[in-house]
């Protein structure tokens, strides 16, 4: 495992990047989800992949030359990359995705985004779509604008919320956990369509991976005095969080601008004398206590995830046509039916 989160390169790995070669160009590429389990074996799951492009416009006209059978044939002849990128816009979240693509006995499903909308939404969570995927382990293939680096903001971000969630005392376990439930608050799949242990499973396979990616915004919330840690057997600690005011206070100011500006709508702003005796703003969330600010913050966060899944399901499938999308859904509700189960 290396240091910064990502999975070491092995043969699937260079497999997938030979995929990209049949590809065009792409600025960012990483595989997310259960195929990164390290004890996956299922060869039949299908791998996801985030590519990120500069114009996912030209790109999609440029790939349906290459790889026209990866799109459903009414958008191709409708309105080709043009149509695509104006669904993924218009009703989507500025993702297309690929199903079901299968390339040398894998299978496989890419979504395409726009850098420009990919970073926005690391930085400020303005959907919280891709910057949940990228809350939990990725593995990066390619990164030519040193998406990784950037994303530490994202990740800070997310154990800010995490620890405003959780109690005086809790387990690493429980930290990720947390986190990885995140981007799930509000998504309509988690209804009828999601495994109902998946935020258990994921932190259960991936828990190194975990430990690596938010080891160093750990140390930096205990060198503040935030955190602390004991170890509990195992290779897992207990930790206990100053839950004081001034430590809300702390956390609420590192989560991104777009949810503490609506924070500052529900719960209203600090403001302060300025030095000629008017009233100006902090651009700071009032906290009264930590509980009320704690249950603004995931009102705000599941209303987002809420939007953004009811939009990205709409988009997809118009995207993948009827009969991918059929196949898709089931596979996802016959997965949540053995977890109900």
């Amino acid at each position: 495992m290396a240091e910064d989160g990502n999975i070491m390169k092995n043969k699937e790995n260079t497999e997938l990047i030979d995929f990209l070669k049949e590809l065009p160009p792409v600025e960012f590429c990483c595989i997310y989800g259960s195929t990164l389990h390290p004890n996956n074996h299922d060869k039949s799951k299908m791998v996801d992949l985030i590519l990120g492009v500069s114009d996912p416009q030209k790109w999609h006209e440029k790939n349906i030359q290459l790889n026209k059978y990866h799109y459903a044939s009414w958008m191709v002849y409708l309105g080709g990359g043009k149509l695509v990128t104006e669904v993924a816009d218009e009703i989507g979240v500025g993702v297309h995705f690929n199903p079901y693509v299968t390339w040398k006995e894998k299978m496989l499903k890419y979504g395409v985004v726009r850098m420009h909308d990919l970073i926005q939404d690391i930085r400020y969570w303005k959907t919280f779509y891709l910057s949940g995927r990228l809350q939990k382990p990725v593995n990066i293939l390619v990164d030519s604008l040193d998406v990784q680096q950037l994303n530490y903001v994202n990740l800070r971000s997310a154990v800010s919320a995490a620890l405003l969630l959780l109690p005086p005392e809790f387990t690493e376990v429980d930290l990720y956990a947390k986190i990885c439930s995140l981007s799930y608050m509000g998504d309509l799949r988690m209804l009828f369509a999601e495994d109902r242990d998946k935020v258990n499973k994921i932190v259960r396979g991936q828990f190194q991976l975990f430990q690596s990616m938010y080891q160093p915004c750990l140390e930096q919330y205990k060198t503040k005095e935030l955190l602390q840690f004991s170890p509990c057997g195992g290779h897992q600690a207990n930790i206990s969080q100053d839950c004081g005011l001034s430590a809300t206070e702390y956390l609420v100011s590192l989560l991104p601008t777009t949810v503490r500006n609506t924070m500052a709508i529900r719960l209203g702003e600090m403001r302060s004398l300025s030095g000629s005796g008017g009233v100006t703003s902090r651009n700071q969330v009032l906290i009264r206590s930590r509980k009320e600010a704690a249950d603004c913050m995931q009102g705000v966060l599941r209303q987002k995830v809420m939007v953004s899944s009811a939009r990205q399901a709409v988009s997809g499938v118009l995207a993948v046509g009827g009969v991918k999308a059929a196949k898709y859904l089931a596979s996802k509700m016959c997965k949540a039916w053995r977890s109900w189960r």
